[in-house]
């Protein structure tokens, strides 16, 4: 039976699984969830079909969550930093990123009109959840958006605050699914169906050995773009149908999420995600006006001394810069890896007033690559 590295939990190929072989050492899952303790859940929403009638649908939307920690400590905040590639969306929570190097709760990902919705229904969770021992006075979660509104009633305001709970609680640390799932659903790449994905990678510093892993949400980039392998072949595709296409087939974005289990401080967090945009360059991404492209990393590390403030000096362990290379070339490689894996784990869809969205057909793909057709 092929490998969680090959196949998605429900038996969609990934890119490893279609017989593409990217640089790094991928983790046992090839998924953010190699890092111990983050876990991904998913709220699916697909109804209906035909004309589009606001708030009716039909709806092709949804919530990711992204558990930094086990749900029973995802109150004790995590050392991160951001990058903007192109400012052209929203991330909730960066200003105070920005000012103190951390977050705590669910990061959650969804439709650009559903944004504030998941951010205050993740307040709304941690205080019921935790009850009588939730930490914080104030919180300010992350929750990030791309545009749907192409396959999705986005003005129908479908994501509600029960959908964001259930991505919460179903967030697992094994295996997870790819491509329309979650705040996925809707999503397109590249001309071609997109929606979520992830990869992870080793690296080996010293004695130690970290897990580095990455989890996009990918709607960016013209079908010409379209880079594979260091192979510019999106003009390959040019005879595929795009039916009904938007006024601007650009309007897009990506988010990306890197964890990492090894020591880092803030600001060589915020390095590491601007390195998320050298993965989304690799794929043919260049940040087009109409693309949010925002990117977040976090470190799982230095657990003892972020449970709350006490008087006294606190000692952080960290990877010097001189040596943080290794870590920057696993999060260009996953990136990379975990667009390309949003996209074949994927199959066509149609949304409202019929506009329709193909799946990178995988035949083709090989070929263009030089590679046989798998079975």
């Amino acid at each position: 039976m092929p490998s969680s590295s090959q196949r998605t939990p429900s038996g969609k190929l990934r890119a490893a699984g279609l017989g593409l072989r990217f640089e790094g050492r991928p983790g046992p899952l090839n998924a953010i969830t190699d890092v111990p303790g983050v876990g991904v859940g998913y709220a699916t929403i697909i109804d209906g079909k035909g004309t589009l009638k606001i708030g009716k649908g039909p709806v092709r939307t949804g919530v990711t969550a992204i558990l930094p920690r086990p749900v029973d400590e995802v109150q004790v905040p995590v050392f991160a930093g951001f990058h903007s590639l192109n400012g052209n969306g929203e991330l909730t929570g960066v200003h105070y990123i920005a000012e103190a190097g951390k977050f705590a709760l669910p990061i959650t990902i969804t439709n650009t009109h559903s944004c504030g919705l998941t951010r205050d229904a993740t307040i709304r969770w941690a205080v019921r959840h935790f009850a009588g021992r939730f930490d914080e006075d104030f919180a300010l979660p992350v929750a990030a958006e791309t545009y749907d509104g192409f396959l999705n009633d986005i003005n129908g305001f479908h994501v509600t605050e029960d959908h964001v709970f259930a991505a919460i609680e179903s967030a697992a640390t094994g295996p997870i699914e790819e491509g329309s799932v979650g705040g996925g659903t809707g999503m397109k790449c590249f001309g071609f169906k997109a929606g979520s994905g992830t990869a992870s990678r080793w690296v080996s510093y010293g004695r130690h050995e970290y897990m580095l892993g990455a989890f996009v949400q990918a709607n960016f980039g013209a079908r010409g773009d379209l880079t594979v392998l260091g192979h510019r072949i999106g003009g390959a595709f040019d005879d595929l149908p795009v039916r009904r296409m938007t006024p601007d087939p650009d309007l897009s974005s990506i988010i990306a999420v890197i964890a990492t289990d090894a020591p880092f401080l803030p600001h060589q967090l915020k390095r590491l995600a601007q390195r998320a945009g050298m993965g989304v360059g690799r794929m043919g991404g260049f940040g087009r006006h109409g693309s949010g492209d925002i990117f977040l990393a976090f470190s799982t590390a230095n657990r003892a001394i972020m449970g709350g403030a006490s008087e006294g000096l606190l000692s952080a362990a960290y990877v010097p810069d001189e040596d943080i290379d290794g870590f920057f070339e696993a999060a260009v490689q996953s990136v990379e890896e975990a667009i390309l894996n949003s996209m074949i784990a994927n199959a066509d869809m149609e949304g409202r007033d019929g506009n329709f969205v193909p799946a990178i057909p995988h035949d083709r793909l090989l070929e263009r690559l030089g590679l046989k057709t798998q079975k």
